[in-house]
């Protein structure tokens, strides 16, 4: 198995862990301050694995493009969690999980117009049944 994969397999335990997680935790709590909590925690774990592997030391050759993109990433990551949280807090997990990983089909799309990355009838057909999933399991 690829090392990426490894890696994306943890991502999607991790994230269908917090998103339970996250169902309990939001219980008689404002969606924002939790979201304002978990970003905390992310923030301290994020920046404890930068300096205990010394790559703090990348901040000085990062370039305006980058500054500039990561921000935006950053802004479409905190908008993401709260309208996440928002909607785990009134909705069943078992149905806005589903919905959220619609980002899945997005980033596929966004993936081959804006970065240009190649598609095929594989890539086509997964995206599809990825959409009507999430349909079926919604409705």
């Amino acid at each position: 198995m690829h090392t990426w994969a490894i890696y994306a397999l943890l991502a999607a335990l991790f994230a269908g862990l917090q998103s339970i997680l996250a169902k309990i935790g939001i219980e008689n709590v404002n969606p924002n301050l939790a979201t304002a909590v978990r970003t905390v925690v992310v923030l301290v774990l994020a920046w404890s694995v930068v300096l205990a592997t010394g790559a703090q030391s990348g901040l000085q050759t990062m370039g305006q493009r980058n500054w500039i993109f990561l921000t935006l990433s950053g802004f479409a990551t905190g908008l993401s969690w709260l309208f996440f949280y928002r909607a785990l807090q009134i909705g069943l997990a078992s149905r806005v999980v589903p919905v959220d990983k619609i980002s899945v089909v997005i980033s596929m799309i966004l993936a081959f117009v804006i970065l240009g990355e190649p598609f095929n009838a594989k890539t086509i057909v997964g995206g599809l049944l990825i959409t009507i999933g999430t349909i079926v399991l919604v409705l």
